[in-house]
């Protein structure tokens, strides 16, 4: 016969605890991180646009700088190069430094640059 107040309840389903948190929170964790690393990303885009801006700008100005300084250098050499011609070509008789060594005038390239 059955004990008195009956047999204790069989236990079948399974007793696991819980462990970590739910979904829902996992998820919204998620969302707030994806949400902090879209707001970095953006806020890092503005900045390089506005060290891409920056660069433009200074090269912008930087350009008749660099240009006045190669037509010095390039005026420079030229002078130079006419010098070291007069001096190796000092003993030769009717010798023109600079002038063209062509007498054809298909060949005038060399001419049009102005020598001051």
């Amino acid at each position: 016969m059955p004990p008195p107040g009956g047999f204790e309840a069989v236990q079948y389903k399974r007793n696991l605890p819980l462990r970590g948190p739910s979904g829902l929170a996992i998820l919204g964790g998620v969302t707030a991180l994806c949400a902090y690393g879209f707001y970095r990303v953006g806020k890092g885009n503005i900045e390089k646009r506005e060290l891409q801006r920056e660069k433009t700008w200074s090269r912008i100005h930087l350009v008749p700088l660099l240009l006045a300084e190669g037509d010095r250098d390039a005026f420079r050499r030229t002078q130079a190069a006419l010098e070291r011609e007069r001096e190796i070509m000092k003993d030769v008789k009717d010798w023109e430094a600079g002038k063209s060594v062509y007498n054809n005038p298909r060949y005038r390239g060399a001419e049009s640059i102005v020598v001051l």
